[in-house]
Order: C-alpha cells, then structure tokens, then sequence
C-alpha cells in the first residue's frame, strides 16, 4: 500500500475531468491522499464533490485569443492562480501533482514548476492542447491518449496509454449488453451526440429513423440529449406516429450506462470527443464521426481524421449532415458486412483497457 499525496487537477470539459477523476479513483484506491484542483464554477466542482476528495479552488478561465483589455485581465487572474496553488503545495505538500491539460489545470502545474515540484499530465486529443504543448517540457512524464499527439510533445518521457475507461468494458459481451436493454441479437444502430446531444445529428437522424427500422430492420438505441429530448419526441411522431409500440427502437435524453449502450452497437453516430472514441474503440464499433465545428482548437475534427486514417471510422463535416448524406454512409455500413466488420476489428485494434493502471503505475515512480 502506497501512501503518497497528490494534486490532481484538470477541469472545464468532461475531457479534462473524467481522466483526472479516474485517476484520482485509481491512486485513492491503492492507499494514496488525493486533493483535486479545480474552478468552484465548473462541471468538476459537482463531480468530485460527490466522489467526497477535497476540492482546492483555483480562479481560472479560458485564455482569450485576442490582444485585448480582456486579455490583460486574464494574466492577472492567472497570475494569482498561481500564487493560490503555490499556498495550496505549501500548505498539503502533495509529492506530485497530475494534470490532464486546459486550462483550469495550468496554475497547478506553473506552481509546481516554480517549487521544484514534480508532475505528470495527460491529453486526450489527437492533437494536444495549448497549455500540454507549453508545460510538458517539465513534466517528468506525460501521458497521450493518441500516438499522433507525440509530434506536438517536447518530453523524453512520454507513453501512448490511451483514455481511462471502465472496466466493464473488457468484460460485457454484445448478448448480455443487448439483453440488459431489452434488444434482440441483431445488427444494431447507436446515435448519441454527447451528453447535451446534437441538434444536426438528430434532425438527420430522425428523418431516418423509420426507414432504418422498417426496411432495414435495425434496432436502433438513440440518445438524444437532455436539453433536445422533447423537441426530438414531437419530431419522431410526425415522421413514424406509432414508434413507441417498436421494441427495437429505444429514444432518450441520456444513457447512465452508456458501456451497454456502446457494446449493444454494430454502428455509432456520434461526434468525436476524445473519451467517446475512446469507447467506441473499447467496444469494437464502426462509427460515422460527426465532429462538433465549434470545438476548442478544432480538436474533434482532428480526432475525428485521425479515426478515418486508422479505418476505424467514416467521416461527415457538421454543415454536410443531412438525410441523404448520413443514410447513405449508414447504408453503406449496413449492406456491406466485410466493411463493417474490417471497421470494427480497426476500432478495437486501437483500444487500450488500461490507461488508468498505467497512469497510476507513471505516477507512482515520479
């Protein structure tokens, strides 16, 4: 049993936060103290909470592009971020600190730097981050979920460990996930635009909904999104009034158990966040990437080529999604079974079980 104490630090996006998380799991569970870093006004704060760690609050916020009075502001709230977190090391005397990128994890890691203490960090994206790519040159050792992002790294330490997933991965068969949700043992359809959904991906998708089912024969599991779930309803009654009597269609707003939904799945609509592929890869899923324009550093589009560049994946830009173009690469993945099943096996040639042991594992010798 180890008995250590860390910082972990990483917020903002589930990106950022479910790795950190897991992490922090890990090293708790094998004897370690852990305090996570993080901003009070964030989707970290929640979360953590209800795991019980002790939350340090940094104030920090998304660095603007621009030269700017905005800009001005924002090095000096940086600035006294880092003098926070050099109270908080000074204070816990944590042995390291772990970081997974963005910028709620910077002010940690700068303080680190400045009192000679050592840290790891991971980063999710196929391409890494700004504050990855500026910090990992003193980091003793840094983690990446893609093997594409070590161009961008300046590290002699660095190790392809994959994104934390769930054990249970590894373990559900497809018979036993589709039982759970009351499917039949038939070629399958995921469509999920994330937590909060995906108004371009549903609107196409729903047009096809009855098509896919009734001439295709498809079981089709269909996450819409909590803020879109009610709109998505009234759509699917217009277009196909008695879906609801269909057991082989299951629609709504959020999956808890997204490893059933995933492992149910021959094909996944999605976009393509970091930790979603991740899981697509662990579940041996051919996917249509969808990729959200507006993301941060254009990071899904960029995880999403580098899918498509492995086999694993097909791709579709975001203002090229509609009815015809998304059922036609459905299509080609439901009449073509030697191209789906290739798609599959790429995917899961990519997938690793198991990131956060090795994380642990990193960070224990540091």
């Amino acid at each position: 049993m180890s008995n250590r104490t860390y910082f972990v630090t990483g917020g903002g996006t589930g990106g950022h936060i479910y790795p950190a998380v897991a992490v922090a799991d890990a090293l708790v569970a094998g004897g370690d103290r852990v305090y996570y870093v993080g901003n009070k006004s964030n989707l970290e704060y929640d979360i953590v909470s209800d795991k019980g760690y002790k939350f340090l609050s940094v104030n920090v916020h998304g660095m603007p592009r621009r030269l700017s009075f905005e800009l001005v502001k924002w090095v000096f709230q940086l600035g006294f971020a880092v003098l926070k977190n050099i109270f908080y090391i000074i204070k816990y005397k944590p042995d390291a600190v772990f970081g997974t990128g963005g910028y709620v994890s910077a002010p940690s890691l700068i303080a680190a730097k400045i009192l000679g203490k050592p840290y790891m960090m991971h980063d999710c994206d196929a391409q890494p981050g700004l504050v990855t790519r500026k910090l990992s040159l003193y980091a003793k050792a840094v983690s990446v979920a893609f093997e594409s992002a070590n161009k961008f790294i300046k590290n002699k330490n660095i190790y392809v460990n994959g994104n934390p997933i769930r054990p249970a991965f590894k373990t559900l068969s497809k018979l036993e996930a589709r039982k759970s949700l009351g499917l039949e043992d038939r070629l399958s359809l995921c469509i999920m635009g994330g937590s909060q959904g995906a108004r371009t991906i549903n609107d196409a998708a729903v047009a096809l909904l009855k098509k896919l089912s009734e001439e295709y024969g498809l079981q089709i599991i269909f996450q819409t999104g909590k803020k879109n779930f009610e709109r998505v309803v009234e759509q699917i009654v217009q277009v196909y009034p008695d879906y609801e009597k269909n057991p082989a269609i299951i629609v709504r707003p959020y999956f808890e158990d997204m490893v059933s939904v995933l492992k149910s799945s021959d094909i996944a609509i999605s976009r393509a966040g970091s930790l979603s592929l991740s899981e697509l890869e662990a579940a041996g899923v051919a996917s249509i990437l969808i990729p959200y324009p507006h993301a941060a550093a254009d990071h899904q589009r960029k995880n999403a080529k580098y899918m498509l560049e492995k086999g694993a994946s097909l791709y579709l830009e975001d203002d090229e999604t509609n009815e015809g173009t998304l059922g036609e690469l459905i299509l080609s993945l439901v009449t073509d079974e030697e191209k789906r099943k290739t798609m599959q096996q790429n995917a899961l040639s990519l997938a690793k079980y198991d990131g956060v042991e090795k994380i642990a594992e990193q960070l224990s010798i540091i």
